[in-house]
């Protein structure tokens, strides 16, 4: 038998490798900005085409490199940074395994140019398939320029497999900020398909969340600063006004290296509890700095998975500095423990305690059971306490029974006869059409029926009823749109405007006339005719949050987390208070549906109460 177990050859061992670090176009990128940042660069740009697809390339005034070191950094663990085991703990730099750019020759056509501040001449790489197909030198500035084009172009399977250039690019616009951040006093720029999407000037730290985050974030941020002999915690957490559904606007650094870490993150949401909605998430960007001997950041392929040698006493760091930096702040709620000048005047304060008063107190049967070993919740059982009688006051002598066999009653007919959504077996549901509307709370909907009454929750059916007119505008029925006299203009974060741009066209067929304005600007021009025009901004936005949310769930479409994020931001809300018109044409809408009992995420949109089953309640 011959032998059948053999090496690999290179291109195809680095292909294999390349799929650990480099999984899509922001993986690339990634690395490309941490190498520059390595390279001691202030000023990095990043230049993008078709999302990454076509080219990904960045720009560096650092260090440069020589030829020799130009062409030894695209082998397998060339690194610069480790010399020796003792470096692996105690790694400063944000690269340091040698495999990124290994990697990105792999699968990418490869173009290099680079030259030192020392040298006359600099360096020009080209790179195919882990090949080196070019290499001479070239007049350049100081600095690198890396590019790397058609990535994928040998691996097809894998390339097919990239999400739509709109997705790919929030993955980019991701990874960007995630570096930008780190690094307030580097200057960063990102221009995708000719036109610049990010301009960072250096900046303080608080400058640059501001520039990244949004402008209206600007007096939401309170400051975090913690220093201890184990670590120091710095940076900001929003006020609880700004926490949304999604974890988007929350960074954590360690060593500025960002990092993910559901551990810290739950330190963070236990500091903002009862301050925040349950499903809310808070705005955060901090940074833990501490000896990298005490860390291990090579646990995962991409590194913003870190082991900590006692993560717990980071845990309480975190969640201590927060803490006190929304009570220093006024935020978090106080107690107040000035005196109140009338209680001064009280003889049990004013005048001292005599004898006769002390021995009155430590006599009564009270003071002992709080004196008294195992007495703290002892009753007096002697006719005395009138705590034995408290039954009497609400039942008369030989109702006792009674009353628990008639409640023993009520709770079989309960659990015999739940109410219903629809019973088929029974006669079809309908409104009976004389009978009054009732409103109870401003949130739910009383309407009679031919078999009892049901009790309708006015959010609930409006989302049902939109979510069906949106469905139906999706495929061809069109939702007639209202000019707006006076246009609004809003203004988005840099990945909103990126997210909505990629849904313009479904929002155009959903009703709504938007235009892009400038960078990151958008027009309002027209919404759907039956939404109320005044609050189109706060409704956009509200949208776009809750689009991201439903894009946690992959199986639904991006046309069909569109519906559901409208449905669910347009419908009247809990404490809208509705006119008799308005009910009984939510009610005629609601039961038009294809299928009223359920909202789109299978919540009830009403509750059914039978005849038969009112009557059993009370005994009939």
């Amino acid at each position: 038998m011959p032998d059948i177990i053999q090496l690999l050859p290179d291109n195809i061992a680095n292909q294999i490798a390349a799929g650990e670090v480099i999984q899509r176009p922001s993986s690339a990128v990634k690395e490309l900005l941490e190498n520059a940042v390595d390279a001691n660069a202030t000023e990095i740009k990043l230049i993008i085409n078709d999302a990454g697809k076509a080219l990904i390339q960045v720009i560096d005034n650092g260090k440069g490199m020589s030829e020799t070191d130009a062409r030894m950094a695209f082998e397998r663990h060339a690194t610069s940074k480790i010399k020796n085991i003792d470096d692996l703990f105690h790694i400063r730099t944000m690269g340091f395994r040698g495999e990124a750019l290994a990697s990105i020759a792999a699968v990418a056509q490869v173009e290099l140019k680079t030259k030192k501040a020392e040298d006359e001449t600099g360096t020009f790489i080209e790179i195919e398939n882990s090949a080196v197909i070019k290499q001479e030198p070239i007049a350049y500035a100081n600095g690198t320029s890396i590019a790397m084009k058609n990535l994928f172009f040998n691996v097809p399977a894998r390339r097919n497999f990239l999400k739509s250039n709109a997705a790919e690019m929030r993955h980019i616009i991701d990874e960007f900020i995630r570096v930008a951040l780190s690094f307030p006093d580097i200057f960063f720029s990102l221009t995708s398909n000719g036109q610049e999407v990010f301009h960072l000037e250096r900046a303080t730290l608080k400058q640059r969340v501001v520039q990244v985050l949004g402008t209206n974030n600007n007096s939401k941020l309170v400051s975090v600063q913690e220093d201890t002999d184990y670590l120091n915690i710095y940076g900001f957490v929003g006020k609880p006004e700004t926490a949304k559904r999604t974890r988007g606007d929350q960074y954590f650094f360690v060593n500025n290296r960002f990092i993910k870490s559901a551990y810290l993150n739950h330190a963070v949401m236990s500091a903002f509890q009862q301050m925040i909605p349950a499903d809310s998430f808070p705005l955060y960007v901090l940074f833990i700095d501490m000896d990298p001997s005490q860390l291990d950041i090579n646990v995962h392929p991409t590194k913003q998975e870190i082991k900590f040698e006692d993560e717990k006493i980071v845990y309480a760091f975190v969640q201590a500095a927060v803490k006190h930096a929304l009570a220093q702040f006024s935020i978090t709620p106080t107690l107040d423990f000035d005196l109140d000048p009338s209680i001064q005047h009280l003889d049990a304060v004013s005048k001292p305690v005599t004898t006769e008063n002390k021995n009155a107190t430590t006599s009564s049967s009270l003071y002992k059971t709080f004196t008294q070993k195992n007495q703290a919740h002892f009753i007096e059982a002697d006719n005395k306490s009138e705590l034995k009688h408290w039954r009497t006051f609400y039942e008369s002598p030989g109702e006792e029974k009674k009353i628990q066999g008639e409640s023993d009653k009520v709770q079989d007919v309960i659990n015999e006869q739940t109410p219903a959504f629809i019973d088929q077996r029974s006669s079809p549901l309908e409104i009976i059409e004389d009978q009054k509307l009732i409103q109870i709370h401003n949130t739910y909907i009383v309407a009679t029926t031919n078999r009892g009454f049901i009790l309708i929750n006015q959010q609930s059916a409006h989302e049902r009823i939109l979510y069906e007119r949106y469905i139906a505008a999706a495929h061809g029925k069109a939702i007639a749109t209202q000019t707006s006299l006076f246009p609004v203009t809003l203004q988005l974060s840099t990945q909103d405007a990126v997210l909505l741009n990629d849904l313009m066209n479904d929002l155009n067929e959903l009703g709504y006339l938007i235009e892009p304005f400038g960078k990151d600007s958008f027009v309002v021009q027209g919404t759907p005719a039956d939404v109320l025009q005044g609050n189109e901004k706060r409704v956009l936005e509200n949208m776009l949050e809750q689009f991201k949310y439903f894009s946690n769930d992959m199986k639904f479409s991006k046309r069909e987390k569109l519906i559901r994020s409208l449905a669910w931001q347009h419908a009247i809300k809990p404490g809208t208070s509705l006119t008799e018109k308005e009910m009984k044409r939510l009610t005629d809408d609601l039961f038009a549906c294809a299928q009223p009992n359920i909202t789109p995420n299978s919540n009830p949109t009403y509750m059914e109460f039978k005849k038969d089953y009112l009557e059993r309640l009370f005994g009939k």
